[in-house]
């Protein structure tokens, strides 16, 4: 039921940004809405009417390409986004700014698409037909969406003219942005990479006061030879401030190297811990610690 859910709000959310913010404000889309977009602008007819016809056609051509739970939600979610667009095609209202326009055009067709994606479905167009070139000729799934996205956003010059259809590739690039927002979530993550002498104190450390896993590599330095010993440590964002002060508690010298990652899951990320300073011991103590350890 969550899937099916997400998948509303999802329809809804994107039917809301093609008739409140797109139509209004001659606006153009990437798949079908945006071939019904241009329809709506040259011939006078109703999106809603053009991209269910339309994406029920392709997606009865492409049914065995697609997924069997992919295409019972789709079942659903295309004549559920001609509906809300339908019910909304009267109400929206021209913005004075164009560019605000495709902000929030951008904005919530970003999380429209996040929560279709997440609920599993699609609502059909130019991601059916490149999984039907992706099977036949083997083309690449994204790079082919692109493309076709592409030639219908292009052929709005005609249309709405250039200017338009730069501010459409404005509202496409928040789009995309924000949709990955909603896929993976608004907190990044942090691949933290530590080179110091005294790697297992620091380790040590850092599972004890932040809960996370930490993988220790052994190496040799190419100048001088010497074994080295690198920690490999992903955390949340939030975490790195504490993370870089545990490691300067043990070892102030110590190289850091910081990545952002889109998405980690599962082990130490499974269970929340939140770290104050109060968490923090002195670089004695910790050292003392696996001294004490060490000795036993």
């Amino acid at each position: 039921m969550k899937d099916y859910g997400m998948m509303v709000l999802g329809t809804f959310f994107f039917a809301f940004s093609v008739a409140m913010f797109s139509m209004p404000n001659s606006l153009a889309e990437g798949g079908i809405p945006g071939l019904s977009l241009l329809l709506y602008y040259g011939l006078g007819w109703s999106p809603a009417a053009v991209t269910f016809v339309v994406s029920s056609i392709i997606f009865a051509v492409g049914l065995r390409y697609l997924p069997k739970a992919m295409i019972i939600k789709s079942i659903a979610a295309i004549p559920l986004f001609s509906l809300f667009l339908f019910l909304m095609e009267d109400y929206g209202t021209a913005v004075n700014d164009p560019l605000l326009a495709a902000l929030y055009a951008g904005l919530f067709t970003g999380i429209g698409f996040g929560f279709i994606f997440r609920s599993g479905s699609t609502v059909g167009g130019t991601s059916t037909i490149a999984k039907m070139l992706n099977n036949h000729f083997g083309w690449g799934l994204t790079g082919t969406n692109f493309v076709l996205d592409a030639l219908i956003v292009g052929s709005g010059v005609f249309v709405i003219g250039p200017i338009m259809v730069l501010y459409t590739v404005v509202a496409l690039f928040i789009g995309k942005k924000v949709t990955d927002y909603v896929l993976e979530g608004f907190e990044s993550k942090k691949v933290v990479h530590i080179f110091s002498d005294y790697s297992e104190s620091i380790a040590g450390s850092i599972q004890r006061n932040l809960g996370a896993h930490t993988t220790i590599l052994r190496g040799d330095n190419e100048g001088s030879g010497n074994n080295e010993h690198l920690i490999y440590v992903a955390v949340p964002k939030q975490q790195l401030f504490f993370l870089k002060k545990l490691i300067h508690e043990v070892d102030e010298a110590a190289f850091i190297v910081v990545d952002t990652v889109k998405d980690v899951s599962g082990g130490s990320f499974a269970r929340a811990h939140h770290p104050t300073q109060k968490t923090f011991g002195s670089a004695k103590e910790e050292r003392q610690y696996y001294k004490e350890r060490a000795d036993e």
